[in-house]
């Protein structure tokens, strides 16, 4: 509960200090709540005409209606005053020159007490940070089901789910990630219960199809990467039915094919009723089941297909993008924290090789050759965590293709899987050190995830969207030629100075000029001095 808490809070922080339309594709997914909001209809794509939620508008729309049920009420006609677009930000790189700003803003229609499109952002930020809670929870409920005897471990995974920067950004904006985290780990878990659970009575596991046939319909309906979990259902579905019918002794037992055939429909009809229509969509519109050939069309894509060695070579931005990488992915944390992150990443992934050479030199030392069989399977469900394995494999392999046609090295897309690979990391930490004591490492670097969490917001984020200081008044007083024209609401000429008295005709003379900024701007402003 500690552990739910101080991410509630974290997101909480992180969903008030992040501009409105500042966080990641945030500019794209709440133009589709308005739309869903103003007309209960969804956009057709046209890339000729790709609309305020660009993109965004080929994605299953679930979390979408969710927060057009939770927003409708809010006057959101503002929306285009408040979403001003600034042409000029260094949207998905960091530049020395800082121009994060994805839109222009106004300070004074941004600030509490909210209204408007403003008060709708942070009603969907908060029902979003309300979703990723209930992902944190189910990652726990997980990790216990496949660590049953490694409660420490269990504790550790969720605390790195929870306190991974980049989670928490995501869980303070309005995301779509949000839902496609917990609907993904409800399934998984609901996978876990199935293949463990041998002694259910068929009307028992009926039930659990039916239930794990509706979230992956919920799932499917929010995300396309949530589908390669229905392959993990058809593989569980199978082993079931073959166990069963191993099992079977006589006419009245329930056959295998029985199960085979009720688990296979009582998971695919709710699918198909649930998000079915979506997909039939697609493809009458763009003749594609996914849509997501309209997608790409919107999204551009590259002129060649990468490569796994070019993806490879792209590892850096997309661990950047899965540890914490803000604002438009342009607003960074310090390199050094990365460096830490990914050296323990390092750490983990050699985990399950210093345990291998641990249990090798204890089965000699004990002349005990079934130390290693004890010790590999003590606390941890191995059928349990190879289905964990090939559902994030269900999630990666998928991005892989994705990435290799879009510019989409960003560890964040590979957020359904979340679960997983939070454990996978507990696990290879804790395989550094023995049993009793495991938690050390686990704990060390989910402390350090945290302070991490807890600086970023005050650290890294607020300074990159500090306003404009005023110039002091001493540093006016010194200007030679003090003017006061003003640029709109935005720009003030404060003055001029001459390095040069008196020039011949056709000659030149250097200008300085003295500007300040009264709020953020997109405006290019060209003088001319004649």
């Amino acid at each position: 509960s500690a552990v739910l808490v101080a991410f509630v809070l974290l997101s909480t922080t992180y969903s008030l200090i992040v501009p409105p339309f500042e966080a990641s594709d945030e500019l794209w997914h709440y133009p589709m709540v308005k739309t869903i909001a103003d007309n209960w209809s969804l956009p057709v794509q046209d890339p000729a005409d790709v609309g305020p939620w660009r993109q965004e508008g080929s994605q299953p729309p679930l979390y979408y209606i969710l927060g057009a049920l939770s927003t409708f009420w809010i006057d959101t006609s503002d929306m285009h005053e408040v979403r001003h677009l600034n042409p000029h930000v260094d949207n998905g790189i960091a530049t020395p020159d800082g121009n994060v700003n994805l839109v222009v803003h106004r300070p004074g229609r941004e600030a509490f007490p909210w209204k408007g499109t403003i008060l709708a952002i942070h009603v969907v930020r908060f029902l979003s940070i309300l979703m990723a809670t209930a992902g944190v929870y189910l990652t726990y409920l997980i990790a216990r089901e496949v660590l049953p005897g490694r409660p420490a471990l269990a504790l550790g995974a969720t605390a790195i789910h929870a306190f991974t920067p980049m989670v928490v950004f995501i869980a303070g904006s309005v995301n779509n990630d949000n839902l496609v985290v917990p609907l993904s780990s409800l399934a998984l878990l609901i996978l876990l219960r199935l293949l463990r659970r041998q002694d259910l009575t068929f009307r028992s596991a009926a039930a659990r199809y039916g239930l794990l046939g509706i979230v992956l319909g919920l799932a499917a309906l929010t995300k396309a990467s949530s589908l390669g979990l229905t392959l993990l259902t058809a593989l569980v579905v199978t082993i079931r039915a073959l166990r069963r019918g191993r099992r079977s002794v006589d006419e009245t037992d329930i056959k295998g094919w029985h199960e085979f055939v009720t688990g296979g429909l009582l998971t695919l009809l709710p699918l198909l009723i649930i998000a079915g229509w979506w997909y039939l969509r697609n493809l009458r519109l763009y003749g594609d089941l996914t849509g997501l050939n309209a997608f790409i069309e919107i999204l551009g894509k590259r002129d060649v297909p990468a490569s796994l060695a070019q993806l490879w070579r792209e590892r850096y931005s997309f661990l950047v993008g899965y540890w914490g990488n803000f604002g438009g992915l342009n607003v960074p944390m310090s390199r050094w924290v990365y460096r830490v992150l990914n050296g323990a990443l390092v750490i983990a992934g050699l985990g399950p090789v210093v345990w291998l050479i641990r249990s090798r030199v204890r089965a000699i030392e004990e002349d005990r050759s079934a130390a290693i069989a004890e010790e590999s399977t003590s606390g941890i469900w191995i059928p349990g965590l190879i289905l964990c394995v090939l559902s994030a494999l269900a999630v990666l392999i998928p991005w892989i293709q994705w990435a290799r046609v879009t510019w989409s090295s960003q560890g964040r897309l590979v957020f359904a899987a979340l679960a997983v690979w939070s454990m996978l990391l507990a696990l290879g930490l804790g395989a550094w050190l023995p049993r009793r004591r495991e938690y050390w490492t686990v704990g060390v670097f989910a402390l350090f995830l945290l302070s991490i969490s807890m600086a970023a917001p005050f650290v890294w984020i607020r300074p990159a969207y500090r306003r404009p200081q005023p110039i002091p008044q001493r540093e006016i007083d010194d200007i030679p030629g003090q003017m006061s024209v003003d640029f709109g609401d935005t720009m003030r000429l404060l003055g001029y100075d001459l390095e040069d008295e008196a020039t011949s005709p056709g000659g030149q003379v250097a200008v300085t000029l003295y500007w300040e900024a009264l709020a953020p701007t997109d405006v290019d402003y060209t003088v001319f001095v004649h």
